[in-house]
C-alpha cells in the first residue's frame, strides 16, 4: 500500500500520527489483491481539524472526509466509512458476477443491469444566457445565494459553470462541445 500524507492550512502531522495512520490503513490491505494508493490530507479549519482519505484501487475510488476537534478521533471515524464503502462495492461486484453466472443461458438483453429508479424531475427552468465575465458570474452566485451558476462567458463565447466549493472558494468548469 502506497500512502501519501499531505498537510495543509496550518496543520503539521506529528510522526506518531503518521505511524498510526499507516498502521490503520494497512488493515485495509485484506480487501485488495493488488497495490493500492492512498492519499491522506490533513488540515485545520478554525478550531476544527479535517481529515480526508482517498483510496484508489482496481479502478475504483473510495473517499472519506471527517471534521472534528481531534485528528486522532478523525482516523477512527474515517476508516469505518472507507471500510463500509469497500465492503459494499465488493458485494455489488460479487452479486453481478453471480447474476451473470446464473444467467449464462439467457440472451444478452437479460444480462444487462436493471436501471436504478431515479427520482423524477421536480422542477424545470429556462434561462437566456447573456454573455458576462467570470467576475460578474461570481457576483451573481453571491447575490443569488446559489451553489452554482451557468453563464455564457463573454471572453470565450462558451458556456461555463461557476460553483462554490466546500472551502468557500469558487471553481470554474469549462465545457467542451
Amino acid at each position: 500500500m502506497k500512502i501519501e500524507i499531505n498537510e495543509r492550512v496550518g496543520y503539521k502531522a506529528a510522526q506518531r500520527f503518521r505511524k498510526i495512520i499507516e498502521e490503520k490503513l494497512t488493515r485495509l490491505d485484506k480487501y485488495f489483491d493488488e497495490d493500492v494508493s492512498v492519499k491522506v490530507v490533513c488540515s485545520k479549519q478554525a478550531k476544527q481539524e479535517k481529515l480526508e482519505i482517498t483510496l484508489k484501487a482496481k479502478g475504483y475510488l473510495y473517499r472519506s472526509e471527517v471534521v472534528s476537534g481531534n485528528m486522532y478521533d478523525n482516523i477512527d471515524l474515517a476508516l469505518p466509512k472507507l471500510e463500509k464503502q469497500i465492503v459494499r462495492a465488493a458485494g455489488k461486484r460479487n452479486d453481478k458476477k453471480k447474476k451473470v453466472k446464473d444467467m449464462t443461458v439467457l440472451p444478452f438483453e437479460f444480462l444487462q443491469d436493471e436501471p436504478e429508479e431515479l427520482p423524477a424531475i421536480y422542477k424545470s427552468k429556462t434561462f437566456d444566457l447573456d454573455p458576462m465575465l467570470v467576475d460578474d458570474a461570481r457576483f451573481a452566485i453571491e447575490r443569488l445565494g446559489h451553489d452554482f451558476y451557468v453563464f455564457l462567458n463573454a471572453e470565450t463565447g462558451k458556456v461555463n459553470i461557476i460553483y462554490r466549493r466546500k472551502d468557500g472558494k469558487f471553481g470554474l468548469i469549462n465545457l467542451k462541445y
